[in-house]
């Protein structure tokens, strides 16, 4: 990997936006529900950050692929607890 300053524009980027979901996983982590959330915003996220794994995986992307790979283990936890509380009929 060639280390620059498209490089470092693309892990600023990657960190800016993962970690927009660090405090919504951290809240529904805590408090174990997803509440008013969109399922469809969330499995609309999730299949996209899927997307952007694979991308970046096939291009050797390494912001891609790390922003991607945290990026979904966040959305598909609040997918997870979203999940499970309208199979569990709350929401």
């Amino acid at each position: 990997m060639e280390f620059n300053i498209l490089t470092l524009l693309g892990l600023l980027a990657a960190t800016l936006t993962t970690g927009a979901l660090v405090p919504q996983t951290v809240k529904t982590w805590k408090t174990k529900s997803a509440g008013d959330l969109s399922l469809y915003m969330y499995l609309m996220m999730t299949a996209g950050i899927i997307i952007w794994l694979v991308y970046g995986w096939l291009r050797q992307d390494i912001p891609l692929i790390l922003a991607n790979g945290i990026g979904f283990c966040f959305a598909a936890t609040i997918l997870y607890f979203k999940i499970k509380e309208i199979l569990a009929g709350k929401k």
